[in-house]
């Protein structure tokens, strides 16, 4: 597809210089050259019970990792160090993550790798069809890194997913958690191509409120993100959006709620609410740790704002329990009903 084009891109940084070929760079590498300001040097905040994970038995996250591993497979859970990553693959579920496992960007919150990436992989489509397949998935989430050196930022990739996707698993749902596609012409082109082959939900997390995306998300803007959920959902009105914050990054209670307010005035339909957890010492520390208690306040304050569902937790995550929350906003049926009508 012409979409997949690259081009040419600069990676904003102290001396500007230009982005190189150059291999997985975390931490300290990754943020050397980030042009957010942070104090590296603050005391860490000592985790409140609510934040432990209890490990399941035996040796589900081994096997499933052999499985993506056969299959050049590559999900969010590991490359984010996402603390939900033993729950979901103790129950066969995962986040894919397409077009690599290096970023463009050098998001101060985020554990993914920095590179300059590869092309994209023409056999991925393919293969993570067959891998969801045989996982017997019902539903499935598919994500990205941001790839501002490809001209419509992978939507094309995508959509062969999708496509992919939906061939061999024809009752699935598919739910897509898209990068911004910011830059010139990019999201006009992408949101053209995601047309073609539209997902079940449409998912793209806000990550902040607008006064920390300086420090949080450089390269990104929050009304950027917030145009682009409004756009897909204007051109599709049937099919819900869905976005999500953390909290734990410095922000306050109005900033919350004023983020929250900005998603149901573009249209956002789901919302999930979290808390940040730092990666490694380099990255953006914890500010603050949000009780139970808030986060429950939250989501009554959601549901009040019109969200179809809230999910809103210390543990939540974009992707975390997506199927559950798709079927209790009704967008899939319960495993039971799915007997029931003989869909299983």
């Amino acid at each position: 597809m012409p979409g997949d084009q690259k081009i040419p891109i600069r990676m904003s940084g102290p001396a500007g210089l230009a982005l190189q070929p150059a291999g997985r760079q975390l931490g300290a590498d990754k943020l050397a050259r980030n042009t957010a300001s942070f104090d590296t040097a603050a005391p860490v905040l000592r985790k409140p019970p609510w934040i432990r994970v209890r490990l399941p038995a035996g040796n589900a996250v081994r096997n499933l990792k052999s499985r993506l591993r056969a299959n050049r497979l590559v999900t969010v859970c590991e490359e984010a160090s996402c603390p939900n990553i033993h729950e979901c693959f103790s129950q066969g579920t995962a986040t894919f993550m397409i077009l690599g496992e290096l970023c463009t960007r050098r998001c101060s919150f985020c554990d993914v790798a920095h590179g300059r990436p590869l092309p994209p992989d023409e056999e991925e489509p393919g293969r993570l069809a067959a891998t969801i397949r045989d996982m017997g998935l019902r539903y499935v989430v598919v994500t990205s890194v941001d790839r501002d050196d490809l001209r419509d930022g992978g939507a094309g990739h995508f959509v062969r997913c999708i496509e992919q996707i939906r061939a061999l698993c024809p009752a699935i749902k598919v739910e897509i958690l898209v990068p911004d596609f910011r830059g010139k012409g990019r999201m006009e082109r992408a949101l053209e191509i995601l047309a073609t082959e539209p997902p079940d939900v449409f998912n793209h997390n806000l990550e902040t409120v607008e006064p920390l995306y300086r420090n949080v998300r450089p390269g990104a803007d929050y009304n950027w993100s917030l145009e682009l959920l409004q756009r897909f959902k204007s051109m599709h009105p049937g099919i819900p959006t869905k976005s999500g914050i953390m909290l734990g990054l410095g922000e306050n209670e109005a900033q919350v709620e004023q983020a929250m307010a900005d998603l149901r005035d573009h249209d956002v339909d789901m919302v999930t609410i979290g808390q940040y957890l730092q990666p490694t010492p380099h990255h953006h520390p914890v500010v603050r740790y949000w009780t139970p208690d808030e986060f429950d306040q939250f989501a009554l304050l959601g549901k009040g704002m019109g969200f179809t569902h809230v999910a809103s937790g210390p543990l939540v995550r974009s992707s975390y329990h997506a199927d559950q929350m798709a079927e209790k906003s009704g967008l899939v049926l319960s495993t039971r009903q799915y007997h029931l009508e003989g869909v299983l």
